[in-house]
């Protein structure tokens, strides 16, 4: 046999656009697509629900009178300490939101973080305003799906 004649032991060649790096296969292009753009909803979302969360925050704080108490619920709390709660996670929110949609990489394991205590905080939040934590809950659900199955290629910039 001739040394020009490739061997069964010859990988094939990697396809333009990189390897697969790190063990993982590539992502399917229409499901990476779909992640994409929910990675992008997920930004904008985790940086409006930001800004809302710190309204609410200040609300919260200034007036205890403004949300509605339940005095049977099982996890009573002050409200004005959950006004603070909201506040400071709002603030984080609102970077975290800057950081998913500029695309780095902590931006969206701190999101999937943010969101994970976004669903605690509004479960929580439950007996003040039910609908409005209900579908805070599911955004985040959303908001977590879409920055876990994301993967950007090599060349991927910002988002936006």
């Amino acid at each position: 046999m001739s040394q020009d004649s490739p061997t069964a032991s010859t990988p094939p060649p990697t396809p333009q656009g990189g390897a697969w790096g790190g063990g993982r296969p590539p992502a399917d292009s229409s499901t990476n697509g779909l992640a994409a753009g929910g990675t992008v909803f997920a930004g904008i979302m985790l940086f409006v629900s930001g800004v809302l969360a710190i309204l609410q925050g200040i609300v919260a704080i200034a007036k205890d009178d403004v949300y509605l108490s339940t005095p049977a619920y099982a996890f009573r709390f002050n409200l004005s300490s959950w006004g603070w709660v909201h506040l400071i996670l709002g603030v984080i929110a609102v970077v975290v939101g800057y950081g998913v949609l500029t695309g780095s990489a902590w931006g969206r394991v701190t999101g999937i973080a943010l969101a994970s205590l976004s669903i605690f905080a509004n479960f929580m939040f439950l007996p003040y305003q039910p609908i409005w934590a209900i579908t805070l809950i599911a955004i985040d659900v959303f908001v977590i799906w879409a920055l876990a199955s994301y993967r950007p290629t090599d060349d991927a910039e910002a988002l936006l």
